[in-house]
């Protein structure tokens, strides 16, 4: 495929891709052919992160892809182990190492890390120091509520240019979209279709939005599968999506996404799942206590 993804201006001008190719539970093994995959089928916009343990994958996928450089819009997060002024700003170091590049486009905060709201203070004002250095393109967060967002801001000088929450059909979080688009934030999907990336231990349980009936009728209505209806409808309301998968054929499909609109009934219907569906941790309960893990040098 050779379709140009739209892209999206973050605030200070940096042109992201809206649809993005994720690797959260990707094998490290399986990562640099699916990211090698996913860069041949059309996707210029990677997303990692620090705590998935696959960035150097990542960079050699891309690499093994045989774009520039500038071509590709990588974007990656730190983990709460890393947070606070000097371990932030190594942690840029170690992506950076990882993935084999000199800048990073957006580098974000994993999570609130509510507990310990200090350090998260300090790391962000170490983003706010590494986009100065012109290090990194742009700023975020992740998994941030609304009253993390006031918190954040109000004690930091660099607006975040997105939040990246859990978002589909069954867990919309329009409180959290709603701040986010207050405050200029750009809203960014993970697990965009539902059902198929969460957590382990969190929403086993939970029904999988790909076999909601409405989905499948609207899908049915346009030849196209739940998943790619799912990804029109993020783009459709303005916001990021990056689906996972390290199968080819999937990845494909869910780029395959350009070539459809859907009407405002059907978006209406869509929205009108909302369940309230968790399928990760509540983020307040993200603690150095009970997920602190290692982020290894190389």
């Amino acid at each position: 495929m050779t379709t140009s993804v739209p892209t999206i201006t973050l605030t200070g001008g940096v042109e992201l891709p809206t649809l993005g190719f994720g690797v959260f539970q990707s094998p490290p093994e399986e990562t640099t052919a699916a990211v090698q995959a996913a860069i041949e089928t059309g996707y210029r916009h990677i997303d990692t992160a620090a705590s998935y343990g696959n960035e150097r994958e990542v960079g050699e996928g891309i690499r093994a892809a045989g774009i520039d450089r500038d071509e590709a819009f990588i974007e990656t997060k730190v983990w709460i182990t890393d947070y606070g002024t000097d371990a932030t700003r190594h942690s840029f170091d170690k992506a950076a190492g990882k993935l084999g590049v000199e800048m990073i486009d957006l580098l974000i905060l994993h999570q609130p890390l509510t507990s310990r709201f200090d350090l998260t203070i300090d790391a962000y004002r170490a983003l706010e120091a590494l986009l100065a250095e012109g290090k990194v393109r742009a700023i975020g967060v992740s998994n941030f509520m609304p009253e993390d967002l006031d918190r954040l801001i109000e004690a930091t000088s660099v607006i975040p240019a997105v939040n990246q929450v859990e978002l589909h059909p069954y867990f919309q979080q329009p409180d959290v979209q709603e701040a986010n688009a207050r405050r200029g934030v750009l809203t960014q999907a993970w697990s965009p279709i539902g059902g198929i990336t969460f957590y382990p231990g969190f929403g086993e349980d939970r029904v999988n939005v790909m076999d909601d009936p409405t989905i499948t009728r609207i899908a049915a209505a346009h030849g196209k599968t739940p998943a790619q209806v799912m990804l029109r409808w993020h783009l459709a309301q303005g916001r990021s999506a990056i689906p996972k998968s390290v199968n080819p054929g999937r990845i494909a499909e869910n780029f395959d996404v350009f070539d459809f609109a859907l009407t405002g009934e059907e978006i209406a219907a869509i929205d009108g799942l909302e369940a309230g569906v968790r399928g990760g941790p509540v983020p307040a309960e993200v603690t150095l206590e009970d997920f602190s893990m290692e982020i290894p040098e190389a």
